[in-house]
């Protein structure tokens, strides 16, 4: 069995950590990405989607899903997920799970997976299509 690392951190800490990795979007650079060929994931509960709409085009996956439907060597993928060179922005709420579960795709090897900075609350308010 591999050693588990047992250094006290907080979230504060793993996140920074985890957004050394990526090269985050901002809303208008996520919609031009989403343009581009690259594909939306909402990963919000369906209370928030339900209250506050969602990107037109965006997959929804549930955050605890998200690993099996966009692993491209797993039964449960998504059709989308073919491929690890596919563009992939997580999207949340306010884009600090998001910045997380980015890091897990590209963990399985979806080297492109990033995620939209300020989650979609960020999207609404920069006036981006939402329904």
């Amino acid at each position: 069995m591999g050693t588990t690392n047992t250094t006290k951190r907080s979230v504060d800490e793993l996140l920074a950590e985890a957004r050394e990795e990526l090269v985050r979007l901002e809303p208008l650079d996520a919609a031009a990405a989403q343009t581009e060929g690259a594909l939306l994931v909402d990963i919000r509960y369906a209370a928030l989607r339900e209250r506050d709409g969602t990107i037109p085009g965006a997959l929804i996956v549930e955050r605890n899903e998200l690993e099996w439907r966009l692993d491209p060597q797993c039964d449960h993928r998504l059709p989308e997920t073919t491929h690890h060179d596919l563009r992939v922005v997580v999207v949340c709420n306010e884009g600090y799970a998001s910045s997380f579960a980015a890091v897990s795709l590209r963990r399985l090897g979806l080297a492109r997976a990033t995620d939209l900075i300020g989650g979609f609350q960020a999207w609404r308010a920069a006036g981006l299509p939402v329904s």
